[in-house]
């Protein structure tokens, strides 16, 4: 793991180095008076406020050094070829089977949320539509079979 990149959008690495910001200052201020509360109730051994605040803390502190690796080795990437699908593309697709349009935004893995239709380039949809034009049809294969959409638009 160590030394691979992170492809990021401008906008992704700007997302990380906010909550890295939030939780290197408010949110660990928060914390540490949390801790302190929490021992000023005394035995630690069934001070289940300490024990809650202890795990927070630890996975808080995980996080900050997820982020700060990730920021670190962060490539940021964009779309060169507006012509041609890549990460940071904005994308416009038909759904043939159910006529409809979706849009999504091909991002890297680390800043992928379906639920926001940000799709990672290592998706089988984003796999399928890197390097793709206008026009083209894209096949993808999934649980339920073979599903069609046809390129309408990159943004």
């Amino acid at each position: 793991m160590m030394g691979k990149e992170t492809i990021l959008t401008a906008e992704g690495l700007a997302k990380l180095e906010e909550e890295l910001a939030e939780l290197k200052g408010p949110k660990r201020k928060e914390l540490a008076e949390r801790l302190k509360v929490a021992i000023s109730y005394g035995d630690l051994k069934e001070n289940s406020e300490y024990h809650s605040a202890k795990d927070d803390q630890a996975f808080m502190e995980t996080r900050i050094l997820t982020l700060e690796r990730m920021i670190r080795t962060a490539r940021v990437v964009e779309n060169a070829n507006p012509d041609e699908v890549s990460v940071g593309s904005v994308v416009v697709l038909h759904d043939i089977e159910f006529d409809e349009k979706i849009e999504y935004q091909l991002v890297g893995p680390a800043e992928a949320d379906v639920s926001n239709n940000k799709i990672s380039y290592e998706s089988p949809l984003g796999r399928e539509l890197t390097g793709k034009k206008v026009g083209n049809i894209i096949e993808v294969s999934a649980p339920v079979g073979v599903i069609k959409y046809e390129l309408l638009e990159i943004k």
